[in-house]
């Protein structure tokens, strides 16, 4: 294994020198800073991580905090996961992923525990219960997503509101007048979860905007409850040509239940999700969609958390703005009344 001491004779420095060029810890002329650089990629020198983390007092850890709950998408949120992770490392840190359903105890205890340096908390309700302990830690955080009171805190995500309200502005635009929203579980809205409750809001203030029916439902994942809920949305409102989904699982069942129900799409039913752009372009037809940036986003959120980590500063609020793209599955609205299969 090569050590310090090694480097320190190939570039004819002492030790100290080493270890200051790698620290950062005090000033080094350049000639000898690139000199020691060139002997640690020639011998490929990795300074030991404990040894970093005993220097400097940090653990070179970040918890990631995604409590698995009722109404989840577990492979969305993994996709968020992954690249955290993947950011991360690219800073030389690892992620320890938190699961359980904790509350404010939870993060007391990893605060507590010395395990890591800062966290990436991630399902943010509008009333989040965590968020008084967030802005108490002795460590900085960051939220993918924000709460309805976000004083002090850093919090990225998509604009949900926006998203919602692309959606039916391009179905509006195509000369649908009675719009349905297919939201995610009932146990997600019951917890007030800012990314639905937001979509919603963009969702009704623009249908209202346009002058359109704009009606919403929340969709359970199993089929036999996706077929129960579009049959039953579609007798009491048989006028509806265009749906928005914001429940990835349901989207290749969604599909075979029009098709049994009678309406084709795009030819009788328009149909536009706010997904992954690789879901949204398997199905048959292709899916117009607003894409959910996921590597964006948790890309951004590690950067900002070691941006303050190092003392800098970083936007309290960073809305990305959405992206709607049209595929197959979008067309004019038809020309004629519909009555359900």
């Amino acid at each position: 294994m090569v050590t310090i001491a090694d480097v320190a004779r190939h570039a004819g420095v002492a030790a100290s020198t080493v270890s200051y060029v790698l620290s950062g810890k005090r000033t080094i002329s350049t000639d000898t800073r690139e000199r020691v650089q060139r002997s640690v990629r020639a011998l490929g020198y990795r300074p030991n991580a404990s040894a970093r983390a005993l220097a400097s007092q940090r653990s070179n850890v970040l918890a990631l905090v995604i409590p698995l709950r009722t109404g989840m998408h577990v492979p969305v949120m993994m996709q968020f996961a992954a690249a955290v992770v993947t950011t991360a490392r690219r800073y030389d840190h690892d992620v320890l992923l938190l699961t359980a359903d904790e509350g404010p105890e939870g993060l007391e205890r990893v605060a507590q525990s010395s395990l890591v340096d800062a966290l990436v908390v991630m399902d943010i309700e509008l009333a989040d219960e965590r968020v008084p302990v967030l802005r108490e830690l002795p460590m900085p955080s960051v939220l993918i997503g924000y709460p309805d009171d976000a004083d002090g805190l850093t919090c990225i995500d998509l604009d949900f509101v926006a998203a919602g309200a692309h959606c039916v502005d391009h179905l509006a635009d195509l000369g649908h007048r009675s719009l349905a929203l297919l939201g995610t579980p009932s146990a997600v809205y019951e917890r007030q979860t800012g990314f639905a409750q937001r979509t919603l809001t963009g969702f009704a203030d623009a249908a209202e905007r346009r002058g359109v029916v704009g009606v919403e439902t929340p969709c359970e994942h199993t089929f036999d409850a996706i077929l129960h809920t579009v049959r039953e949305l579609l007798d009491e409102h048989p006028d509806i040509t265009g749906l928005v989904v914001q429940n990835e699982p349901i989207i290749g069942p969604l599909l075979d239940v029009l098709r049994r129900l009678g309406r084709r799409v795009p030819d009788d039913m328009s149909l536009v999700a706010i997904c992954a752009d690789d879901v949204a372009e398997r199905q048959v037809p292709q899916l117009s969609s607003v894409s959910i940036p996921a590597e964006r986003i948790g890309d951004q959120a590690v950067e900002s958390l070691i941006t303050k980590l190092e003392g800098g500063d970083v936007p309290a609020l960073t809305l990305l703005p959405p992206a709607l793209t049209a595929r197959e599955s979008s067309c004019q609205a038809p020309h004629r009344d519909l009555t359900t299969a």
